[in-house]
């Protein structure tokens, strides 16, 4: 099918149910987009779009992407015309995401990389859809000492058969798919490589950094350092991610894949003090667990993200107290969740 110009788009967010993903569906709603939020609610929370679901122009379909679907045989989509009107863009973010419970969801990520992009891959074949990869800065491996940086020319080096080889091995596999049908079949292929990113909807006690400390500081509890007192990470905010994941897709030329985090290196004993600080707690912090998710990555140079237009617009300490505002605003209602 060939894809008729409209101006409102038919969007597919794969993953939408997520933390970025929610916001991304949000975003396009915002532009007058009709939008298709596809999840299985595996590592995400349907609480991400509640507020979204009354809405004329979204719709949610709790779906597996490795399981075989076709977007015209479900009845609620039939007011977005599906058959005549097709798919504009797709952007494929379905992957399990679980910190804490890395290793209840090893071969569903193996497959969501595999099995399940390949799906996604046809189903843009079938509409002649715009498709983008929410790849990772683990396709670099593991920070490097001497040169913390990485330029999306670079050539990581990742231990295949490792204990989270699913996720790392399975994105660098995700894009090389996304790059071969690019070449066989002519696709409009996207790869955005995200970095370590935080805000509103993040996922609470699954080990990731930021909801965590700011739950624990709320309720004078340890800070929990995983991955150690020395561990380094760089931090960027969501809303910065969605607008460099959109500015990705909107661009008229494509010249491979671009890095979308921050370069600003951060101790995670900072970060914990400052919250400790902006909350007014008594908590003490201490070290913790090392995940064998967790690990120090590399930085991303962020020249080709900016020749597109993109910078980043919240502050650490803005975005933080954004981010302390609605786990205050929501922490009976998540935790209960």
């Amino acid at each position: 099918m060939i894809n008729q110009i409209v101006q409102t788009k038919n969007i597919l967010v794969t993953g939408g149910a997520g933390f970025i993903g929610s916001h991304l569906c949000e975003q396009f709603l915002r532009e007058g987009h009709r939008v298709i939020c596809l999840d299985n609610l595996s590592t995400s929370s349907s609480a991400n779009i509640n507020p979204l679901l009354q809405h004329p122009a979204f719709r949610f379909l709790r779906q597996d992407i490795n399981t075989s679907f076709d977007l015209e045989m479900f009845q609620e989509l039939s007011a977005f015309k599906i058959p005549f009107q097709g798919i504009q863009e797709i952007y494929h973010l379905a992957c399990p995401t679980s910190i804490a419970r890395f290793d209840q969801f090893k071969v569903q990520t193996l497959l969501a990389n595999s099995v399940g992009t390949s799906s996604i891959l046809e189903l843009a074949r079938t509409y002649r859809a715009k498709i983008l990869l929410t790849s990772s800065s683990v396709v670099y491996g593991g920070r490097q000492k001497e040169e913390p940086f990485v330029e999306e020319s670079a050539i990581g080096c990742v231990d295949h058969l490792s204990g989270r080889a699913c996720y790392d091995e399975g994105k660098r596999f995700a894009e090389t798919m996304f790059e071969t049908y690019r070449q066989v079949y002519g696709l409009d292929t996207r790869i955005a490589r995200i970095f370590r990113t935080y805000g509103p909807r993040m996922p609470l006690s699954d080990g990731h950094l930021i909801p965590d400390f700011i739950l624990n500081a709320l309720d004078g509890k340890d800070l929990v350092l995983n991955g150690g007192l020395d561990f380094r990470t760089s931090l960027l905010y969501v809303t910065d991610v969605t607008d460099g994941i959109v500015r990705l897709m909107k661009s008229p030329s494509y010249d491979g894949p671009v890095n979308i985090g921050s370069d600003v290196d951060l101790r995670l004993e900072d970060i914990a003090k400052k919250i400790i600080a902006m909350i007014g707690s008594s908590s003490k912090i201490v070290a913790g667990e090392n995940y064998v998710f967790l690990s120090e990555l590399a930085l991303p140079c962020t020249t080709k993200a900016k020749q597109l237009g993109w910078i980043p617009l919240v502050r650490l300490e803005d975005g933080l107290a954004r981010t302390i505002e609605y786990l205050k605003a929501n922490n009976i209602l998540l935790t209960e969740a």
